[in-house]
Formats: structure tokens, sequence, C-alpha cells
């Protein structure tokens, strides 16, 4: 899954790609790169974020995702709101990757249900603003499972068929390093809850704490190998995706581990075209 930020304010390439036209070209690279899903934001979701209204996330990415949709991309809409889910599926969208897990709009559920959409449900103790208020944890991976299939229990009562249904960790959302940490090396029992599973550690804090004793002295180029090596792992485990900025060298990651297990299946996007 590539990552298209249609926001002025993302840790990592805020604004770069707010212009629509720049965030669908960026998206059709992301694809050719390897990406079978490009994730459509226009909210940043970052520590300390503040909300935006959903008239403007719907001004920034419906109109990205309609153009990368006649193009023939899949695509999902990392969104809160229950409004940009309906309007971004109307719009094209085949997911709703919501990572409050339907925590922050109680109309969300309901709305994904009669969307039609497949949903991530995010594990989320709370916005951005303040995510890291929640990060107590006798048990992370324990709680994160409990947490998680409270919300998948809820997506079942608001009629959304289990089938429908992915779940991801929360990597970085609520959680301090070592409790990322901690839930990384506890996706099996993530895994073994039985829906698709989304992980997502792209250049995130964590990474960037492991690899230099001051977080800002890890360059981009280099939270992005962090990120191919846990993709890795990731799916090592049984995951079903890895949400991700630099698609290339992701991809090439698991190709070769792919190579490494003696599994053929996958071709180069690169070597094939």
């Amino acid at each position: 899954m590539g990552v298209v930020n249609v926001t002025p304010d993302s840790f990592s390439d805020g604004g770069r790609f707010l212009d629509a036209e720049a965030a669908v070209a960026h998206g059709l690279r992301l694809r050719s790169e390897g990406a079978a899903i490009l994730d459509v934001g226009g909210e940043s979701t970052r520590p300390g974020a503040e909300r935006v209204t959903p008239e403007v996330e719907q001004e920034r990415v419906l109109p990205v995702i309609a153009e990368l949709t006649r193009q023939g991309a899949v695509v999902s809409i990392d969104t809160l709101n229950a409004s940009t889910a309906a309007a971004a599926v109307a719009a094209g969208a085949r997911l709703v990757n919501d990572v409050s897990g339907g925590l922050a709009d109680p109309d969300m559920l309901a709305a994904v249900a009669a969307s039609g959409a497949d949903v991530v449900l995010g594990h989320w103790r709370g916005p951005s603003s303040d995510m890291y208020a929640r990060a107590r944890y006798d048990d992370v991976v324990g709680e994160v499972v409990a947490e998680l299939g409270a919300r998948m229990d809820a997506a079942t009562r608001a009629g959304i068929p289990p089938a429908r249904v992915l779940v991801d960790p929360g990597i970085g959302f609520g959680k301090r390093g070592e409790q990322n940490w901690a839930t990384l090396r506890g996706l099996s029992r993530i895994v073994a809850m039985g829906p698709r599973v989304l992980v997502g550690t792209s250049r995130k804090r964590f990474l960037a704490e492991s690899l230099a004793e001051d977080p800002g002295d890890a360059s981009i180029e280099r939270r992005d190998l962090a990120t191919a090596v846990t993709s890795v792992l990731a799916a090592q485990v049984g995951v079903w995706g890895v949400r991700v900025h630099d698609v290339a060298a992701t991809r090439d990651a698991l190709l070769i581990a792919e190579r490494w297990k003696g599994d053929h299946r996958w071709t180069s996007p690169i070597a094939s075209r």
C-alpha cells in the first residue's frame, strides 16, 4: 500500500503533494513501482496534528481519488470521517482505512456498511493531539488484541460482514518506542485473530530512535531502509499488507525475501515492464 498524502502537514512529506495533479502523479509513480493499493489521505494523523473539517478534507482527496480510479488504480481512503469515507467510496475508493477503528466518528461503521467497501480498523486510544496520554499498558499485545476485537464486534453489529474487515495494530498510535516493538514482536497473535492484517511502520519515530541517538539525525533514506526491513519481517508472520512511503525499496525487499524462501511466484514490476 503506497501512501499518498494530500496534506500540508504530514510528518515526512507534508505539502509535497497538496496539489491534486502532483498527488495523482505521485500515486501513479507508486503504482508503477509496485503498489497494489494507493492510500489517499487529506488529514495528517502525525502526533500533535490538529483536525481539519470534512469539507476541507474532501476538497483535497476527492479529485485525486476520482482521477486515480479513472486511471485504473485501486484506491483506499485514509480518513476518520464518515462523510469523507462515503464520498470517497462514491468517487471510486474500495477500502476505508480508519486509524481510529471507527471511534473518532460514531457514524463511520454504519457509513462503511452502507458503502459496500472493505474497512481497516486501526488500534487507537485517542486523537493525534494527545495520543501519548493513553500510552499505558500492562500487556501491550494482549490489550491491542482485545481492543481490536471490540472494534471487530462493533463492525459486525453495524452490519459489516467479517470478510470485509481488516485490522491494523496501530504502530505509532498511542504507543511509545518499546511498546511499538513489543507490538511488532506479537504480530503473530494479531494475525491469529483471523482478519487480514495491515501494518504501517513507515518512517515512524520509533524507527528513527533505534537508528540514531538523536532521532532527528536519522534521514528519510535510513528510515525507508528500516521500514523495508520491518515490512519483510511482518510479511514472514503472515500480515496481509504493509503501508509505506517508499514502495520501490519495500517491494524489492519483499521480492528478495520471497526468493530466499524459494518462492518464485512474484515478478519484479520493474523487470516485467
